[in-house]
């Protein structure tokens, strides 16, 4: 037990994360920040008041039972301050990891309002990793007694997994169907390895298979079936969650030169087909000594520009519109960036990219900016300052301004609906479709989002399909 007061806790002071030293990190792939030690842990764990109002469950998209698992945590079981997150939480190693508590479960913190947060992420981390390291997988997963009632799941990014995860334990037999050869949509390909190990991700699905989750990859919805045929074949229902991966490009002149990549295409190919590993064969360009620019301000944008640097890239810049301020990247990314010496352009928009006569990449015509008043999104408007326009010189570039929705459900499945941007319509409570028995949840439904808020859909699409099933 926590025996300190409130105002002993108040005093101690927030315990920050151990990194790889910046010189070192942007040459290699190994994870960034190392964790907790079980010192540390402890020490921040007493900075939890334990509210009565817990506010950071509030603040959490899945709910976890935060202020339980702080407190088991500060009684030394690890284990089951672990088991207490797994609960709520399908994939509390990743989520530990890549999900922004500080405007979530931290921002809801009474101690973020007086100073600094309690450091919920790095305390699931720690006990979910200690889990890990101390049972050694081998401790045997629970399995689910099956009561007959077969549901798909489209898509194994965030909200797939976590749909999955609840359906199971719920006794339904779950199949979930992913178009690639390996499973964990934008947790596989799209967050680079030095932010997310791979062999967590692969761990995690590994889990849900021991749970009783049926995996079958390379199977393109809409294509090999379309979700009509899926409800015609003998499934209850079905959940949709492909995610948004259309990426959106800048369409300015010159933006089908060689050496112009998608942050999707570029992400991709590096985490999925390994570019960054010498006994893989090279899926990108070569980098070494060459000048990158990346295009966007949000954490795809980070992290291409950090997986530039780590190919070799001599410079690397973050060109974006607005100013810092403004700037929808993760803190954190920024800073470490920042620390590993990408440099950022803010205020410069892109008006033209330029050739060498080859149709190969070897510059950009830039323009900068000052914010007027503010938009739709609430950010002040960037404006073009008049004859502020000059050239940079740059090798490759990466554009990271956002994706849409890939078209593929939308055409073989003419009876769905869909609003202008092609994102699936569902209501916001239940996630259910404008078809009976279909759901839809994630960046599918919402358009880009965090890991956490695409598992927060599944969850509510879970619970819904249940409720559904049961009254049927």
């Amino acid at each position: 037990m926590n025996t300190l007061s409130n105002k002993e806790r108040m005093q101690i002071q927030r315990q920050e994360m151990p990194e790889q030293d910046p010189a070192v990190r942007k040459d290699n792939f190994n994870e960034v920040t190392l964790g907790y030690t079980e010192e540390m842990a402890r020490i921040e764990a007493m900075r939890c008041l334990n509210c009565a109002t817990q506010n950071c469950i509030k603040g959490c998209p899945v709910n976890i039972k935060i202020p339980i698992f702080i407190e088991k945590l500060i009684d030394g079981d690890y284990i089951a301050a672990s088991k207490t997150i797994k609960e709520d939480n399908v994939l509390p190693r990743i989520c530990s990891r890549v999900c922004p508590q500080e405007v979530q479960c931290e921002s809801a913190c009474v101690l973020a309002k007086r100073g600094e947060a309690v450091a919920i992420g790095r305390l699931a981390r720690f006990v979910t990793e200690y889990e890990t390291s101390h049972t050694n997988g081998t401790e045997k997963q629970q399995t689910y007694q099956s009561n007959g009632k077969k549901i798909a799941i489209v898509g194994s990014g965030p909200a797939g997994l976590s749909c999955a995860g609840d359906l199971i334990r719920y006794g339904y037999e779950v199949t979930v169907f992913e178009a690639l050869h390996e499973f964990g949509g934008v947790l596989t390909y799209g967050i680079p390895e030095f932010r997310l190990p791979k062999a967590i991700v692969k761990d995690e699905v590994e889990n849900l298979k021991k749970m009783g989750v049926d995996f079958q990859n390379n199977v393109v919805i809409g294509m090999s079936e379309t979700i009509d045929e899926l409800m015609a074949s003998g499934y209850a229902a079905v959940f949709i969650a492909v995610g948004a991966g259309l990426p959106y490009f800048l369409n300015i002149p010159g933006e089908n030169l060689i050496g112009i990549y998608s942050a999707n295409e570029f992400l991709t190919r590096v985490n999925l087909m390994k570019a960054y590993r010498d006994d893989y064969d090279t899926s990108v360009f070569d980098f070494k000594g060459k000048v990158t620019a990346v295009f966007g301000g949000g954490n795809t944008a980070l992290d291409s520009a950090r997986t530039a640097l780590r190919l070799g890239s001599k410079a690397v810049y973050i060109i974006y519109r607005r100013s810092e301020a403004e700037i929808p990247a993760r803190k954190e990314e920024i800073h470490h960036a920042q620390q590993e010496g990408i440099q950022f352009l803010f205020l410069n928009s892109p008006l033209e990219f330029l050739a060498d006569g080859k149709m190969w990449l070897n510059g950009v015509r830039l323009q900068k900016m000052e914010l007027g008043e503010p938009d739709s999104s609430g950010r002040r408007r960037p404006l073009p300052i008049e004859g502020s326009e000059y050239v940079l010189d740059i090798d490759y570039a990466i554009v990271a301004i956002g994706n849409g929705s890939n078209p593929i459900i939308q055409q073989t499945t003419p009876n769905l609906s869909f609003n202008k941007w092609g994102n699936i319509v569902a209501d916001p409570e239940t996630m259910q479709t404008n078809l009976e028995g279909v759901y839809a949840g994630g960046d599918i439904v919402s358009g880009g989002a965090t890991v956490i808020r695409a598992m927060g859909a599944g969850r509510q699409a879970a619970q819904a399909m249940h409720k559904y099933l049961l009254s049927k």
